[in-house]
């Protein structure tokens, strides 16, 4: 479940959105899976917005590729049991995963390793951070995350590195300097 958690944690994917092309190095989000009246149901994103292409970077498309790896290997074990379900993270006979499995996995795997509790959805938060931290254009964290409204985002999503802040206040001090230097001459104001 490693590329699961992946994918969660730096790209932001919800639990049901699992679908790729790494030829292109991008994921095309264009399904979830969902509990719906008892029973897991395929159906469209949560909004028009959830329909997207998720750029990926070398790295998650190593492992994502050590994935389909994986799931090649699953697929010559279980041989007539396999089921072609065209779904990245599967069961080893490969059904496609329910989304409180990866629920439950994540919350047994955190408890294990002794770290504060999060939740799966964590995850999608930290990954909207870290996008923010790297690339502070909100509009790109917007259509990473599949949302149709900026606010959401930001009110939402996203939270202020220290960091982040400390390097905002000296590129805005560095602003009202250069800027008092332009309106006054060459005198330097520190």
């Amino acid at each position: 479940m490693y590329a699961a958690w992946w994918l969660a944690a730096l790209r932001g994917l919800r639990r049901g959105e699992l679908a790729g092309d790494l030829q292109a190095a991008e994921l095309t989000v264009a399904q979830q899976r969902v509990h719906a009246d008892g029973q897991v149901v395929a159906g469209p994103p949560k909004s028009a917005a959830g329909c997207r292409v998720v750029a990926l970077d070398a790295q998650t498309v190593r492992v994502l590729t050590r994935q389909r790896e994986r799931q090649e290997k699953l697929s010559a074990t279980a041989g007539t049991r396999w089921q072609h379900s065209g779904y990245v993270f599967t069961t080893a006979t490969g059904a496609p995963l329910r989304p409180d499995y990866l629920t439950g996995r994540f919350r047994r795997l955190v408890a294990a390793s002794g770290q504060p509790s999060i939740r799966l959805h964590d995850l999608r938060h930290g990954a909207a951070t870290l996008a923010l931290a790297a690339h502070p254009d909100p509009e790109v964290v917007q259509a990473m995350l599949g949302h149709a409204s900026i606010v959401l985002t930001a009110d939402t999503y996203v939270s202020v590195p220290p960091e982040v802040a400390h390097q905002a206040a000296r590129e805005t001090a560095r602003l009202v300097r250069q800027t008092n230097a332009r309106l006054h001459g060459s005198q330097r104001v520190r």
